[in-house]
């Protein structure tokens, strides 16, 4: 049986009937009519950019970023008192 893909309530092929097995999953969809239109590889592309944003996101390495710290420390471990760079809110001593 051919599955659908069902956009704003409708087909996206163009197709009408009650009896139509129609889905909002991309992955089900199996006409090749409604694999052809602009609304599922609209949807599709989507889709997949979602998913390369969320892979990105999990690659990001959060320690890369931690040089603030880095530096604080770096300069707590100096003698005396060091004033802490522009950005570090107040500029206060350590």
């Amino acid at each position: 049986m051919v599955t659908h893909f069902k956009v704003a309530g409708h087909l996206a092929c163009g197709h009408h009937g009650n009896n139509l097995t129609s889905s909002i999953e991309l992955n089900r969809v199996k006409c090749r009519t409604c694999r052809n239109t602009e609304a599922y590889k609209e949807a599709r592309r989507t889709q997949r950019n979602a998913a390369r944003r969320v892979a990105r996101k999990s690659r990001a390495n959060p320690a890369a970023n931690d040089w603030r710290s880095a530096w604080t420390q770096r300069l707590t471990d100096l003698p005396g008192l060091q004033r802490l760079p522009r950005g570090f809110r107040g500029q206060p001593f350590v």
